[in-house]
């Protein structure tokens, strides 16, 4: 009587199963949300505004706003501008292609020491645009919330330079990247935006500025100009930075920046419009070799920024610029490169134009860049008071001293309504310090200026060194004040809000015990009446899954393990296989699939190394990488003639294995040859794809165009039409007409066969090899399964109970397909030029949902939706007397159960991870992505078991 009522147990949970999984999902989302909330909190933006008649202190000389220095500002914006873009090579230990292309920046710096000069800026990760361009108008920090708004820009209310420019009388242009315009919508006199997200178009914004930027300088209705280039940015994205799109555009913007510059020397004459404008050429974050930007490597956060004012301060500035770093160019002259932050711009550039610095600026006025205007020395632009000494170094530091003597104020001011409006705000003991700072600045302030004044009896050498002494002290004590509080900032910003990460983690340990137990008391429930010997079969394997996954998680505690996570996983894949050879071997049945299973996670390996070589990519990176092997021997042609070769002929195998899937798996034959018919077609669309994109075929224009264009739109609705079609039948189709276990194959057959083609079409031409390699995979899976079933004599046994290993091998191998693809769970990880293939304009929602398509497709779309062929191929070895329904439905919950639960182990330690290194000094740019993408992994994994779990049911 056992085994009758555990079978009628099991076909309760068969009815309820859908919503046990909405259950789970609705557990996780509720963990996720509270955790996120407690972990991803942004900084208290405060809504005040500085103001023109605030009274910036008591003393004289810094009760208001400093003076404007300068009449109009130029800012060209080079978006992605690396360092060494600028810099000349001799800079750098080795010249590489795409250096030494702004030749007119290295000249300008090395002819005029005095008026122009290179930065190395320093940005602050995350290093999206929007979080740069954000951080570069308030002074703030970045808020690594904000990177899900970089497809989407809200518009900025938080106090900025652009606010406070309207306010004050100036009149800003804008022409270039629309990001502009979203952030500022009602921020410009004019403005020529233009759209910004296609990566794949290197040209249209660059054009449009182009057009508007040299007339613009010719007229007089601004007071700043705005330029921003985006081809640089987008050539790194689709071809790398070692690339001839990348040289053109730097020879391009090298034109056009002579251009410029000699056009502002004309206009720059005594009494010209621009004798007084100070140019500056600026990136907005670097990027690596690979064309990516997002994290925090040193690549990516080190950009250039130069410098130039056409009149030429006095000699005495390069006693401010000093000779941080100089060396010889090409030509042989010296250039010297300083640094800066770019935390300094916003403040920096408001004492220029003698605008209220922003209310939550925290930068400090940087000195050299200060100094490169010629008006901060014209001591009748500055009413310097009288008593001030004539020296120009002395009137300079003393206008400098006041800046900062404002500078301080304004940050001393944000720091004491910031700690009084925000939940957290910051620690007493950082606050103490940075006020003992503040307060010994302002107490010898008016010393300062005493010993500004010579007294009847002081001499004037006497009263120099006096004066410059106690200007320097000053400018040293306000500096200190400021810079050890923007260092409190960076280390101390973000509020994490205790209380609710860890009642979301505490919510996602909960789900995960519940997951376990559910699992083990539906092992209990389909166990047959003899379930101690089952048990004793099932535990072995039980236990080596545990370990498996139980490793992975761990070493997701590791910021090393975390960058090695797909190399991690794969040498826990190649374990599990070496691990089943062993055990055959002891028993005298090897077969051929484990054999092919051991000579795939070699080439998973290999594609993994491929894949995440594009996270050093470079040719110092390179030279010692197979592939770069392989084109040394046989040669370049060879390999280019491969890469066009290859694809196509994994494709037609890939066409051939799924077509033979189609004919066994599909057994209701409107839907086999709708499918069958839908796929022929996606696959040649994708050949046709591939073809007009070759360099080995030609083609009219008119041709390329409806290849590149039309074809994967073809494949998209097809697709699309597919996926309708097969829930129509699931939905209408007579329930008998086939036996429940055909049933399930025909629908899980269908519903891969109209999300295969899609995913295949973005992944490129990598996707037939991924793809041979997960349909070989799960094929040995499969079949590996099935022999242990057969040798653990389950099938006599009646027991209906999946295998553990083989889910973890699936959910394994899924990780491993993710980094084979090239993705890594970074923000500069996405593949924003796949969301574009089929078109040109971009579209939120269009755009988004390719790329998540890209992102997640074959690392947790393709592999929830091939789960049932495990559980069917399961029953296929199970007892004929078991009923064929409860069997399969039972099997079915398991490795659905199984899979989620494996997931969610993973998330959970990320989790735990996170939380305890939420002050480690790689949290936004390693440890907080990782968790962003692990904790979507889960609810899209949560999401897809039950939607196949009403599919299926």
């Amino acid at each position: 009587m056992a085994a009758p009522a555990s079978r009628r147990r099991g076909s309760s949970w068969g009815r309820s199963w859908p919503l046990l999984f909405v259950a789970i999902l609705a557990l996780h989302s509720l963990a996720i949300y509270l955790f996120t909330r407690g972990f991803l909190l942004t900084r208290t933006e405060l809504d005040l505004h500085s103001h023109r008649d605030d009274r910036t202190g008591v003393s004289p000389g810094c009760s208001s706003w400093p003076q404007p220095a300068v009449d109009h500002l130029v800012i060209v914006v080079l978006d992605a501008l690396r360092f060494d873009f600028v810099a000349p090579s001799t800079f750098f230990e080795e010249k590489q292609p795409w250096m030494d292309k702004l030749q007119v920046l290295q000249k300008l710096a090395a002819d005029e020491k005095n008026s122009a000069r290179i930065f190395k800026a320093l940005a602050d990760p995350p290093t999206t645009s929007l979080q740069r361009l954000k951080a570069l108008t308030t002074g703030g920090l970045p808020t690594f919330i904000d990177v899900g708004n970089s497809f989407g820009a809200p518009a900025i209310v938080e106090d900025n330079i652009m606010h406070q420019l309207v306010k004050n009388g100036k009149r800003v242009v804008m022409m270039g990247d629309d990001t502009w315009t979203q952030l500022y919508p009602e921020h410009f006199n004019k403005s020529f935006p233009y759209p910004s997200f296609n990566v794949k178009d290197l040209d249209t914004v660059d054009n449009g500025v182009i057009e508007h930027l040299l007339p613009s300088l010719h007229e007089n209705d601004w007071d700043v100009l705005i330029a921003h280039f985006l081809g640089v940015d987008h050539a790194g994205h689709i071809f790398g930075v070692d690339s001839a799109p990348m040289i053109q555009k730097l020879e391009q913007y090298n034109q056009i920046l002579e251009d410029v510059i000699n056009t502002l020397k004309s206009l720059s004459t005594p009494g010209g419009p621009h004798e007084n404008t100070l140019l500056l050429v600026m990136g907005d974050h670097g990027q690596t070799l690979n064309g990516d930007h997002g994290g925090g490597t040193a690549e990516e956060v080190e950009t250039s920024l130069f410098a130039w004012s056409p009149k030429t301060p006095p000699d005495a500035v390069l006693s401010v610029l000093g000779e941080n770093s100089c060396n010889f160019d090409l030509h042989g002259k010296e250039v010297c490169v300083s640094t800066m932050q770019q935390l300094d711009f916003a403040v920096t550039v408001s004492a220029l134009l003698g605008i209220p610095f922003p209310f939550g600026s925290i930068g400090r006025v940087n000195p050299e860049l200060y100094a490169l205007s010629a008006g901060t020395w014209d001591n009748q632009r500055t009413g310097i008071n009288a008593c001030t000494p004539q020296d120009d170094l002395e009137a300079w530091k003393m206008r400098y001293a006041e800046a900062l003597c404002v500078n301080s104020w304004q940050v001393k001011r944000y720091i004491d309504q910031y700690s009084g409006s925000s939940i957290i705000g910051f620690s007493a003991e950082y606050l103490h310090h940075v006020e003992e700072l503040y307060s010994k600045a302002q107490a010898n302030w008016s010393e300062v200026l005493k010993s500004t004044c010579p007294s009847e009896t002081a001499k004037g050498e006497e009263f120099k060194e006096s004066a410059s002494s106690s200007l320097q002290l000053q400018i040293d004590a306000y500096s200190s004040f400021l810079e050890s509080f923007a260092k409190l900032a960076r280390s101390a910003w973000t509020e994490f809000d205790l209380w609710l990460m860890g009642t979301g983690l505490l919510l996602m340990i909960l789900s995960v015990i519940t997951q376990a137990y559910i699992l083990v008391r539906l092992n209990a429930l389909c166990q047959p009446s003899a379930q101690e010997c089952a048990s004793s079969r099932i535990i072995p394997k039980l236990s080596f899954a545990f370990t498996l996954v139980t490793i992975r998680a761990a070493s997701l505690l590791s910021n090393s393990y975390i960058l090695a996570e797909g190399r991690v996983t794969n040498f826990l894949l190649a374990t599990s296989c070496i691990a089943g050879v062993w055990s055959s071997a002891t028993k005298g049945n090897f077969t051929i699939e484990e054999f092919i299973f051991l000579l795939l996670n070699i080439f998973a390996r290999f594609g993994i190394e491929l894949g995440m070589s594009k996270q050093v990519a470079g040719p110092t990176a390179t030279k010692d990488h197979p592939v770069s092997i392989i084109c040394d021997i046989f040669g370049s042609s060879f390999c280019n003639v491969s890469m066009d070769i290859f694809p196509i002929i994994s494709l037609a195998m890939v066409t051939c294995i799924v077509l033979k899937l189609i004919t066994c798996a599909v057994h209701q034959r409107f839907l086999k040859y709708f499918i069958m018919s839908g796929t022929i077609l996606s696959y040649a669309f994708i050949a046709n794809y591939w073809a007009s994109e070759s360099t080995l075929l030609s083609h009219t224009k008119a041709v390329q165009e409806i290849g590149r264009s039309l074809a994967p739109r073809f494949v998209y609705a097809i697709g699309g039409l597919s996926l309708v079609i097969s829930v129509l039948w699931r939905l209408f189709a007579p329930v008998g007409s086939l036996k429940f276990n055909k049933r399930i194959t025909s629908l899980s057959a269908a519903m891969l066969c109209s999300w295969s083609p899609t995913i295949l079409m973005l992944l490129g031409r990598q996707g037939a090899f991924v793809a041979l390699i997960c349909i070989t995979g799960a094929w040995c899976i499969i079949m590996l399964q099935q022999k242990y079933q057969k040798d653990s004599k389950l099938d006599t046994t009646g027991s209906c109970v999946a295998n553990p290993v083989s889910v973890t091998q699936w959910s394994l191998l899924a990780v491993c397909l993710f980094y084979l693809t090239g993705h890594w769970c970074t923000f500069d990880g996405l593949r924003y030029g796949a969301a574009f293939i089929g078109f040109d304009n971009f579209h939120i929602i269009r755009q988004g949902f390719l790329l998540s398509i890209d992102t997640f497709g074959v690392s947790h779309i393709l592999p929830v939706l091939s789960l049932p062929f495990i559980a069917v191929h399961c029953y296929n070895t199970a007892s004929k007397k078991s009923k064929v329904k409860d069997v399969t439905i039972n099997i079915l919950i398991q490795v659905h159960l199984m899979y989620g639960l494996i997931t969610a182990i993973t998330t959970a330690v990320t989790i735990v991870c996170v939380t305890i290194q939420r002050r480690h000094l790689m949290v936004w740019g390693l440890f907080a992505p990782k968790y962003v993408f692990d904790a979507i992994g889960l609810l899209l994994t949560d999401l897809l078991i039950c939607l196949a779990s009403l599919y299926y049911s």
